[in-house]
């Protein structure tokens, strides 16, 4: 199957170059804001996070009169990228230099009594630096005041592992600390999608938050190396192991993440699983007791492949192979990494060019992370590639309905990718003809500027916070794919919907600011742009319309999704695509005023051109759809003359 996304980056630098203090774009953005009490830094993977708080922390401790510095990460083995850190010798005023004995990302329960004492030690002593796990800082936590935290950083890395949900007790302890201590806050995400479904923060406690965002698309233009990144995925029928080989290119440095043992696409035994790929790809030479990594000659022409099993449950030879990783210094280090849980965030290995993951993941924040393993810049890869491997549905199979949600919803993390993956625009309200945009900005009439700081923060640093709510709420995973489903019941029914539920302190007016603005990015980053001349010409909906003539009702006209399953249909079997359209028409949204409200005035166009009613057996979908309106009007008529009669 072709790739859903590809995108093209122009290689600037800028995202690698560093300035008189020895640092990068993005940690000078977030070097800006160091007085910020509470700082939420949203990067991508490979920006330079890690740095980025040892600059402000140090910042703090040195100039703030803040006198202890924590760094909380999720698991041990991120605990390295904060290691002792020459910062001196590029600029800065002073070294990165935490005590080995307050680095308590070692092996060993991360709520052992011992790591849990020297925890609590450490708050009481005069040392400065301390970095542990999630889990350390949640067991450290109880029974402890939280005013000793009073003048100290806590940073928690990884962040969108934290939430309001009542059986979350990280958020429960830094809604706790907000409240009752004066720390100070760094929280730092690589995922743009932090807490799916569930929320971090209430949205009184984010507000006290400075966003300090670095978005996808400035970090890879702005790389030395790679050019291109591809999105795609593949369909199987029966065992995945049987099709892997079919994507599994072992010339390229890859990433491959095996199912879930509870997922469908397992075979629920996982080490076989690792056993049967190893068999495709070759004959076991050795494995390096030392190391742990297995040696491969490979079927096709006897190369020997190194590969890392982080499968394997054995804690001894996971963490020799752990060890033999994180001191990688050559492309020739290692070939093919095969994992099931791990090495999905906080994981660094430049040269990786393939992220391939069997299965559906059920969190966008999963699939962002797990791209990002692939998209580190390296002199040995211009391109980066992620595939989904995914079980086709088949009709015979009980599981169908399953099987085509899965693949829808796949399909929109790659749509929401997209939107995360395209350059940024600042879009403003076309008031004349004589209206002229500046570099950057895109002016369209109608649009409407938010009345607000409120409404101006979301569109400046929500709005792919908000499309990963719009992206994941049911209905619209309905509406997306459903070609009856008009274009302006998505963009002024559902989206609204979605905005209310995240927004509910918003006015409608508001609300209507805030749809505008993400209806507009949206279509805008899914179009296609093009200069002729000195005029500028954006692809909507298969036609061309000039960007100085686009108005908000033009837009609204569009559906920003429908694209990729238009690459969809195209991609698999006509049987297939019928299975899948029988199963979305089996599960479609129902009819309510709202949407009848749209249709209404486009019922009495089409009879108008027509010179007949739409028909609900026609193959136009949007036909059908017309003529249901019209049965679900006559009948909230019926509905309405009964209760008056009664």
């Amino acid at each position: 199957m072709p790739n859903l996304v590809n995108v093209e980056y122009n290689q600037t630098g800028n995202s690698k170059s560093t300035n008189a203090y020895g640092m990068r774009e993005m940690q000078e953005r977030a070097f800006e804001y160091r007085d910020a009490k509470y700082m939420l830094l949203k990067s991508p993977p490979a920006s330079g996070k890690s740095r980025a708080l040892m600059f402000l922390g140090l910042d703090k401790l040195i100039n703030q009169g803040v006198k202890k510095v924590i760094v909380a990460v999720p698991e041990r083995s991120i605990g390295s990228s904060f290691a002792t850190t020459d910062l001196k010798t590029f600029g800065f005023f002073a070294d990165w230099l935490p005590k080995e004995e307050y680095n308590l990302c070692t092996p060993g329960s991360d709520g052992s009594k011992s790591k849990v004492s020297a925890f609590h030690n450490f708050m009481e002593n005069e040392e400065q630096i301390l970095i542990c796990t999630h889990a350390t800082l949640r067991f450290a936590c109880e029974g402890l005041d939280e005013t000793k935290f009073n003048n100290t950083l806590l940073a928690i890395d990884e962040f969108h592992h934290v939430s309001v949900a009542g059986d979350n007790k990280l958020g429960e302890i830094l809604k706790s600390i907000i409240s009752n201590s004066t720390a100070h806050i760094v929280a730092m995400t690589g995922s743009y999608f932090r807490g799916d479904s569930v929320p971090i923060l209430l949205p009184e406690d984010e507000a006290k938050f400075t966003k300090v965002t670095y978005n996808y698309y400035e970090q890879l233009n702005g790389y030395n190396y790679l050019k291109t990144l591809g999105i795609g995925y593949h369909f199987y029928q029966g065992k995945y192991t049987n099709a892997i080989m079919e994507v599994l290119d072992t010339d390229k440095k890859t990433i491959l993440h095996i199912p879930s043992v509870n997922s469908g696409e397992s075979t629920k035994d996982k080490h076989n699983e690792v056993d049967f790929i190893i068999d495709a790809i070759g004959d076991v030479v050795k494995q390096d007791t030392d190391t742990g990594v297995i040696f491969v000659k490979r079927k096709t022409d006897g190369k020997v492949l190194k590969i890392a099993d982080l499968v394997e449950d054995t804690s001894k030879e996971r963490d020799k192979i752990q060890a033999y990783l994180r001191n990688i210094k050559s492309v020739d280090d290692i070939d093919i990494i095969i994992a099931l849980g791990m090495a999905k965030e906080g994981f660094d290995w430049p040269y990786c060019e393939h992220a391939l993951t069997v299965g559906y993941r059920g969190s966008l924040t999963e699939v962002i992370q797990i791209i990002g393993r692939a998209t580190r810049d390296s002199d040995n890869k211009t391109h980066a590639q992620f595939t989904n491997l995914i079980a086709q549905p088949d009709a015979a199979d009980d599981e169908v309905k399953f099987s085509v949600n899965n693949m829808l919803k796949a399909i929109t993390a790659s749509l929401l990718m997209e939107q995360v993956l395209a350059p940024n625009w600042n879009f403003k309200t076309k008031v004349s003809d004589d209206d002229k945009a500046k570099p950057g900005e895109i002016k369209i009439r109608g649009l409407k500027e938010p009345s607000s700081q409120r409404v101006k923060d979301i569109v400046e640093t929500d709005l792919t916070d908000l499309k990963a709510d719009i992206f994941q709420d049911p209905t619209m995973l309905k509406a997306m794919p459903d070609a009856s489903i008009d274009p302006e019941v998505i963009n002024k029914v559902l989206i609204p919907k979605v905005i209310r539920l995240k927004y509910p302190d918003l006015t409608e007016e508001q609300v209507e600011e805030v749809r505008q603005h993400v209806v507009v990015d949206s279509v805008v980053k899914n179009g296609t742009i093009k200069e002729v001349a000195d005029k500028r010409f954006i692809r909507m909906a298969g036609s061309f319309v000039d960007i100085d003539d686009i108005h908000i009702d033009l837009i609204d006209k569009v559906n920003p999704f429908q694209e990729a399953f238009e690459v969809l249909s195209k991609a698999v079997s006509s049987k297939v695509l019928k299975i899948i359209q029988d199963t979305i028409e089996a599960t479609r949204i129902k009819m309510d005023f709202e949407e009848a409200k749209i249709l209404w005035p486009k019922i009495q166009e089409f009879i108008k051109t027509h010179n007949r009613q739409p028909n609900i057996n026609s193959v136009i979908e949007s036909e059908k759809r017309m003529a249901e309106c019209i049965i679900y009007l006559k009948d909230e008529k019926r509905k309405k003359e009964a209760q008056s009669n009664g």
